[in-house]
């Protein structure tokens, strides 16, 4: 996937989110990934932590293993 493609289905999804609370943590989230370098973040962390995010993420290939949105951040009305 091409990078204005990503854009695009970023945007998309986006313009789906009504929870103004989940679009908050978003955005303050891009906007710390994009003025800290990410590098810099991932080289900061311990090995254990490193094993630990590694872990997360390949448990959330699964989608069995995951929390519908909904649950954490609220249906958003």
């Amino acid at each position: 996937m091409g990078t204005l493609e990503i854009r695009s289905h970023l945007h998309q999804i986006i313009d789906g989110i009504q929870n103004e609370q989940f679009l908050q943590t978003l955005y303050d989230f891009l906007r710390v990934k994009k003025t800290d370098s990410e590098q810099g973040i991932w080289n900061a962390l311990s090995t254990e932590q490193k094993a630990e995010v590694m872990l997360a993420f390949e448990e959330s290939e699964d989608e069995n293993n995951l929390i519908d949105p909904s649950k954490v951040f609220g249906s958003g009305e």
